[in-house]
C-alpha cells in the first residue's frame, strides 16, 4: 500500500491531537439510518424481534435498543438533510479509496465537494498500525460520536420544575381533611413492563399533560415553569436521562416500564335485556354532554369475586366510587353455581348500594345510568323506581358506548390493579381516591377539575328561577 506524503501525514495528525479521545466500543454499532428504520418499525406497531430483523440486525440487539430507550425513539424519525455524507456515500469513498482514487476523482464521481471528501478521509479513518485506514463502518461511527450535541434535560437544571413535576406524579394520596392515605405494601420495583397480579403504590397520579398545562396557570408569568409533556415522558422512560427516577413510571396510570400503544379494551357483557332500556331508547338529551345528570357505570373485578362500582358524570366526567362488601357467610361454605351471591356484587346488593349513592344527589342530576350487560343490574326496573334514576344499556360488545367509564376504570386499574383482592378497601379509602380522580385537571374540560365543574352544576342548580327537567 503506497504511503501517505509527510503533509497529508503530519495534517491528520494535527487533526486527530483537536479532537477528544475516542475509545472504540469494538464492534462498531449500526448507523444512524438502520437505527431510524428500526424506530419506524416500531412505530407502525412492529414488535422489537421482527423489526429487529427487518433491519438487518439480531433480536438480542433490537432487544436492547428497546428497552434502554423506554420504548420511545431516543433520535428523530426524519432523515437528515443532504449536507451530510450518508453511510452509502461511505461506502463509495471507501471503495473508490482502495482502487487508489484521488480526492477529486472520488469527488466528482459521488458528486460532493473536493474539500468534503479530503476531510472525511482525514477525519474519520481508523487508525491500523499508526495509519489511518478509511473503512465505511467505522468512519459511520466515528462521524455519529462526533455529531452528538449532550444536552441536559430541563428537570435536571431546574429543581424547582423537578419537584413540581414530582410532587403531582407521585405525591400522596389525601383525603378530603387532607390526611394522607399510605395505600398497600408494594413490592421492590423490577422494571418489569406493567407488572400484574401485585399492588401498586397509591399517588396523585397527574399525566405529565395534565402537569405541563396546569405549570401555565400556576405560574402564568415564569417562563422558566415550562415543560412538555414529551419531555417528561422522555426523562421517565429514556435510560441515561437522569431527571427522573425510572421507577416513577409506576404512578403513570398504566404503570408500563415501557412505553407501548394502548392495548385494545376488552368487555364481555351479559345478561338480558329488554328493549325499551336498550341504548337507542336512551333520551337524546344524555348523548349532549352539555346537560348534566346522565351517568355512566360498570364494575372493576377482584380476586375472590370482590368488586367496586364506578359511576362517571358525563358532563363533569364527576366519580363516584360504590363500597360493595362481601355479605354475611361467604368463604364459610364452597361455592355454590347459581346459589345466593354473597361477592357484595349480586343484584340485591348492588340495587342497595346504587340506590343509597345516587339519592344523595339532587333529583336534576340523577336522570339516566347507562350500565354494560353485566347481570349484576338485572334488577334495574326496581332501582329506578327507587332511584328516579331511568337506566339503560349498551349495546353487547360495545365498550365505547360508554367511553367517560371505559377511561375512567383505566383510571382507577392504577389504584386497584387486575388481580387483587378489592374488598379489603374502606368507603373512606374509596372515597380518597374519588377525592384524587375528581381534583385532577382534566384536558377535555378545559383544564378544569370535575370536582369544579360539578360543583358548577350545583350553583347553577341554586338559582331562583331554574326550572327542574328531572
Amino acid at each position: 500500500m503506497p504511503q501517505a506524503p509527510p503533509g497529508a501525514r503530519r495534517q491528520w495528525a494535527a487533526d486527530r491531537a483537536m479532537r477528544p479521545p475516542m475509545r472504540s466500543p469494538g464492534r462498531p454499532e449500526p448507523s444512524r439510518a438502520v437505527q431510524r428504520e428500526f424506530w419506524r418499525l416500531i412505530a407502525s406497531g412492529v414488535t422489537s424481534v421482527p423489526a429487529a430483523e427487518g433491519v438487518g440486525v439480531s433480536a438480542p440487539v433490537g432487544i436492547r435498543w428497546f428497552r434502554h430507550a423506554g420504548g420511545m425513539a431516543p433520535l428523530s424519525l426524519d432523515a437528515p438533510s443532504g449536507r451530510y455524507l450518508t453511510f452509502a456515500e461511505r461506502e463509495e469513498i471507501a471503495l473508490l479509496k482502495a482502487q487508489d482514487k484521488g480526492v477529486r476523482e472520488i469527488a466528482r464521481t459521488i458528486g460532493r465537494d473536493p474539500g468534503t471528501i479530503s476531510r472525511e478521509l482525514r477525519r474519520n479513518a481508523a487508525t491500523r498500525g499508526g495509519k489511518p485506514v478509511y473503512r465505511a463502518v467505522v468512519a459511520q461511527w466515528k462521524a455519529q460520536q462526533a455529531a452528538k450535541r449532550p444536552k441536559a434535560a430541563k428537570l435536571v437544571g431546574n429543581d424547582r420544575l423537578r419537584e413540581y413535576v414530582q410532587d403531582r406524579l407521585a405525591g400522596d394520596v389525601r383525603r378530603p381533611d387532607g390526611t394522607i392515605v399510605p395505600g398497600p405494601a408494594t413490592p421492590p420495583w423490577k422494571g418489569l413492563n406493567k407488572p400484574r397480579r401485585q399492588d401498586r403504590r397509591w399517588s396523585t397520579a397527574w399525566s405529565p399533560e395534565q402537569i405541563a398545562r396546569q405549570l401555565r396557570v400556576d405560574f402564568p408569568d415564569d417562563e422558566s415553569m415550562r415543560i412538555s409533556h414529551e419531555a417528561i415522558y422522555q426523562a421517565l422512560f429514556i435510560e441515561g436521562r437522569g431527571a427522573l427516577k425510572r421507577e416513577l413510571v409506576t404512578c403513570l396510570r398504566t404503570g408500563r416500564a415501557l412505553r407501548e400503544p394502548r392495548a385494545r379494551s376488552r368487555n364481555k357483557p351479559q345478561g338480558h335485556v329488554t328493549t325499551d332500556v336498550v341504548l337507542s331508547e336512551r333520551p337524546v338529551e344524555a348523548d349532549d354532554r352539555a346537560v348534566p345528570g346522565h351517568w355512566e357505570g360498570d364494575l372493576i373485578i377482584g380476586t375472590g369475586r370482590s368488586a367496586i362500582g364506578t359511576l362517571v358524570e358525563r358532563s363533569s366526567r364527576s366519580t363516584l366510587l360504590i363500597h360493595l362488601p362481601r355479605l354475611d357467610g361467604w368463604g364459610e361454605e364452597p361455592y355454590v353455581k347459581n346459589g345466593p351471591s354473597l361477592g357484595g356484587y349480586g343484584a340485591v346488593a348492588m340495587n342497595a348500594a346504587l340506590t343509597e349513592a345516587m339519592t344523595k344527589l339532587p333529583e336534576q342530576l340523577r336522570k339516566t345510568l347507562t350500565w354494560d350487560r353485566g347481570k349484576e343490574l338485572s334488577g334495574h326496573v326496581q332501582f329506578a323506581m327507587e332511584s328516579g334514576t331511568r337506566v339503560f344499556f349498551a349495546d353487547p360488545h360495545s365498550p365505547w358506548q360508554r367511553p367517560t367509564n371505559e377511561n375512567t376504570n383505566g383510571l382507577l386499574r392504577q389504584y386497584f390493579p387486575k388481580g387483587t383482592d378489592l374488598s379489603r378497601w374502606s368507603a373512606e379509602d374509596l372515597e380518597a381516591v374519588a377525592y384524587a380522580l375528581n381534583n385532577r385537571p382534566r384536558k377535555t374540560l378545559g383544564w378544569k377539575t370535575p370536582a369544579e365543574v360539578f360543583e358548577e352544576q350545583l350553583r347553577s342548580l341554586q338559582q331562583p328561577g331554574v326550572a327542574s327537567t328531572g
